[in-house]
């Protein structure tokens, strides 16, 4: 059997098929040869990662559920009917969760990029970023529809074991994180301002942001040019989010308020998608400092795939560089991998052809510094249908398959245990 015949048999690539499925396959497995092609894995290697990667459960720390195409003309007769900004971006993200739901070449490729990547459950960004709980609530909302519609393939998951009873079945799942501690953002009260963490937790949302890049009430975020670290209304909400049973994330946190976060709370806190500073200097990445912390309260850092963040090339060597720092400098069982990328369907930039150009506001996003968002793989060895080749990446490098299975997945669902309530 030649190296290519393991690829397709071992992570379950289609046979060549026609039209949108038929280029899909190609995209994924152009990313494979590319990985491949990096790593260079012996025959010996590439078998048992890949073995080992479909008999384990795989967590992605903090990332995207494969998103479906745009409707190019939905999104063309909006334009033209005067739409806002808000309005669009509304659109877009909705055929870009949902689609998969009410389009039956978009779900077809939804299923085939789960089935890929070989990964058990998502900790879905289900909040977009910011406070205010009706900004909050779309995406919990769209991804929730999903869940609901979709449940031969992929399934809320409410409690850590979900997770493994989902992998039993040989299906996929959600985790829901938040991109935001909601807030009422009246100031009447601490408790006032407290009181929809828990609503959040029962709508089923399990890990919250503190800050996304910026300052809030919370914290300073790790885009800001200060470095002023937790308020003492954020020490409020670690402590609530304690007592609720929800996960501090401190991922887009600045270095000060991460330290004193991880410090404060007690119970474990992550960094679910960043890097490490010691590999690669970056606002979104930590320093030993405090992934020291974060292990100390029990928590983990995970690993993101965003070049940018990752330097030495920003390719998988790069990402596997960041996961073998933890694991010399801390331990295997506190880092995970958050890739903070999704598929994306082949038929996209064709849809989104079809939308016409228009004037738009400048984003908020403008005022970050340069690099904040990170860069693109140009060669794809960290696309997210890679996945079972990160578990390759790691047997090449002599982890054993003990400390793989910790980094795969042991580690989220041990800090998701320790976090949750128990049910009586």
């Amino acid at each position: 059997m030649n190296r290519r015949q393991w690829i397709v048999s071992s992570i379950g690539a289609a046979a060549p098929i026609k039209s949108a499925a038929q280029a899909s396959g190609q995209v994924i497995e152009g990313a494979r040869q590319a990985a491949l092609q990096t790593l260079k894995p012996s025959k010996r290697d590439l078998e048992h990662g890949l073995e080992l990667h479909a008999a384990s459960i795989v967590i992605d720390a903090y990332g995207f559920s494969p998103r479906s195409a745009v409707d190019g003309a939905g999104m063309r007769s909006a334009v033209e009917a005067g739409a806002s900004d808000i309005e669009l971006q509304d659109l877009q993200e909705d055929m870009n969760m949902t689609r998969c739901v009410t389009d039956a070449a978009e779900r077809a490729e939804y299923q085939s990029a789960w089935k890929a990547s070989g990964v058990t459950c998502i900790v879905q960004n289900a909040g977009e970023e910011g406070q205010d709980p009706l900004r909050l609530i779309k995406r919990l909302a769209r991804f929730t529809y999903v869940t609901d519609m979709l449940r031969d393939v992929v399934e809320k998951a409410s409690a850590p074991d979900d997770i493994a009873a989902v992998k039993k079945r040989g299906k996929h799942c959600l985790y829901f994180s938040g991109n935001g501690v909601p807030l009422t953002q009246q100031w009447a009260s601490v408790e006032d301002e407290l009181r929809y963490i828990r609503i959040f937790f029962q709508l089923g949302i399990r890990i919250m942001h503190l800050t996304y890049n910026r300052r809030n009430m919370i914290g300073d975020g790790c885009a800001e040019p200060a470095n002023a670290g937790l308020s003492d209304f954020g020490r409020a909400v670690i402590a609530e989010m304690n007592r609720v049973g929800v996960i501090p994330d401190c991922a887009h946190a600045g270095w000060q308020t991460s330290l004193e976060a991880a410090k404060a709370s007690r119970k474990p806190v992550v960094a679910s998608h960043s890097g490490c500073v010691a590999v690669n200097r970056h606002i979104r990445s930590k320093p030993d400092e405090i992934i020291r912390a974060l292990a100390d309260s029990g928590g983990y850092i995970g690993i993101c795939c965003i070049p940018g963040f990752l330097g030495r090339g920003g390719d998988i060597h790069a990402m596997l560089d960041h996961i073998d720092h933890v694991k010399k400098r801390f331990g295997a069982g506190f880092v995970a991998i958050g890739t903070d990328i999704a598929h994306l369907s082949s038929a996209n930039a064709a849809e989104a052809r079809k939308i016409p150009a228009h004037r738009r506001r400048t984003p908020f996003q403008a005022l970050w510094p340069e690099g904040a968002l990170g860069g693109g793989d140009t060669a794809g060895t960290l696309r997210w249908t890679n996945w079972p080749l990160f578990t390759v990446g790691m047997v090449q490098r002599g982890y054993s398959d003990a400390e793989i299975q910790q980094i795969l997945s042991g580690n989220v669902l041990r800090v998701a245990r320790a976090t949750m309530p128990p049910r009586g």
